[in-house]
């Protein structure tokens, strides 16, 4: 009877320690999975600052051409 008490109390202390070893491996799969996607946000967030950028100066260097042919039709005009 002692035998199996004390081959109980091994086995579940063995259950409990691979428990707690599970228990890590699944705590470090889930930091390494939350820095997976902590960089993939950061990357789109990069890109989709450098595509916004892209277009904004694209309208900008558009509203730029007009304002700078009317300074010119200005200057031609104070000219004459």
């Amino acid at each position: 009877m002692k035998i199996k008490a004390t081959a109980l109390l091994i086995t579940s202390l063995l259950v409990l320690a691979g428990c707690d070893q599970a228990e890590q491996s699944a705590q470090q799969l889930m930091g390494k999975a939350a820095e997976s996607a902590k960089q993939a946000i950061d990357d789109t967030h990069k890109a989709a600052e450098q595509a916004l950028n892209d277009a904004t100066s694209g309208l900008i260097s558009k509203k730029e051409s007009p304002e700078k042919e009317s300074e010119k039709t200005e200057s031609s005009s104070q000219e004459i």
